[in-house]
């Protein structure tokens, strides 16, 4: 039973699991309009029953999707959490959990600017935390960074949960993950404090589809993502380049499962509160995601071949070790294989099930163009 002994406003818990609430529920969702935060929106919808509410948040004065893609389900109120007054928008009782996606990412920020990340991802936090102590949340899911074990990249390929820190001191990724450390800190100071759980996830690159609608960057700079330029050129019948040794690779994590395991720890008691590394538990070689890639998109009359290029560099060589999510959470990571996760991922470009949010926010929702 996904429920503690001490929550006096549940009942029972219904058919999907889930602690009926006494009276109306609140799960106040911080970074919804990000790409994690609209997977995760549509996740509880579908799975939470219909006497809970979800408050979607993000810096936008105005968005209407989340009103009108889910009536009498989801509200959306513009926070900016770097500014305290800004959560007085928010409903003042009955809030169950907070989920924290909010916050500055080098992967979203041309330049550098490290008052950016202090200001959203350490002080941002805190006022995060304020708002569940003053209404008296019972818990916190927080997005941690892979960046926080940057040094084991190249010594280690089973990453567990609780390895001390090795941060990176130099590079666009230095004070993003010591802003990143700083907040979780404050996470575990106000679970001591005032008893808010704190349930933490350590996220490595989580796979999903989306409208290619905002800029990437590293250091910085303009980029463009590597699997789906990939998935892209797979698409013509182009070829695709594999670098460095085709034998490393990486967990290979996609959306659905990260939002399973949030929603588990959204009702898991209070006793199994940390942090869990999100993955599979298994690690993917780079051979084999490209093998999935031509499998599931390249057209059957123009195969796309691999142009093997040991000369360039090799990606990182790691998986996550999910022993304990699944031990404590009852997590069951369902796409296990490149062939499942781009099968899926190609359902959801043909879908494309967030175009109403993308053209309301950017004017455009298609698809990925080279």
């Amino acid at each position: 039973m996904f429920m503690h002994q001490d929550f006096n406003f549940f009942d029972k818990a219904n058919s999907k699991g889930v602690p009926m609430a006494k009276s109306k529920q609140t799960i106040v969702v911080f970074g919804a309009t990000g790409t994690l935060g609209l997977y995760l929106i549509d996740y509880l919808v579908d799975h939470l029953p219909e006497d809970w509410q979800i408050v979607a948040t993000g810096r936008n004065p105005k968005v209407e999707y989340f009103e009108s893609a889910y009536p009498n389900k989801v509200i959306y109120r513009q926070v900016e959490i770097s500014n305290k007054q800004s959560f007085n928008s928010l409903p003042q009782e009955d809030i169950y959990a907070v989920v924290h996606f909010a916050g500055a990412l080098p992967a979203y920020m041309e330049g550098y600017d490290p008052y950016q990340y202090v200001n959203s991802n350490v002080l941002g936090t805190l006022n995060v935390l304020e708002y569940a102590r003053t209404h008296k949340a019972d818990r916190i899911m927080y997005t941690q960074t892979i960046s926080d074990y940057d040094g084991y990249f190249d010594e280690m390929v089973e990453l567990q949960d609780d390895m001390p820190r090795r941060l990176p001191m130099s590079g666009d990724h230095s004070v993003y993950a010591i802003t990143k450390c700083a907040a979780e800190d404050l996470c575990w100071n106000y679970q001591a404090e005032y008893d808010i759980s704190c349930f933490a996830f350590r996220l490595p690159n989580i796979y999903c589809y989306m409208p290619e609608s905002k800029t990437l960057y590293h250091d910085g700079l303009p980029v463009k993502s590597s699997y789906r330029l990939m998935i892209h050129r797979a698409q013509q019948g182009e070829p695709l380049e594999v670098w460095g040794d085709p034998n490393k690779g990486m967990d290979l994590i996609y959306v659905k499962d990260f939002c399973q395991m949030i929603y588990k720890a959204l009702f898991a008691g209070k006793e199994n509160s940390g942090i869990y590394n999100v993955g599979t538990g298994k690690l993917t070689s780079l051979d084999s995601l490209v093998d999935g890639i031509i499998s599931v998109f390249s057209p059957d009359d123009s195969r796309s071949e691999k142009i093997y290029c040991p000369e360039k560099h090799d990606c990182v060589n790691y998986y996550m070790n999910v022993d304990k999510a699944q031990k404590k959470l009852g997590y069951a990571p369902a796409f296990i294989t490149p062939e499942l996760v781009f099968e899926d991922y190609k359902k959801e470009m043909q879908l494309n099930r967030f175009s109403k949010f993308f053209e309301e926010r950017y004017g455009t929702s298609a698809a990925y163009e080279e």
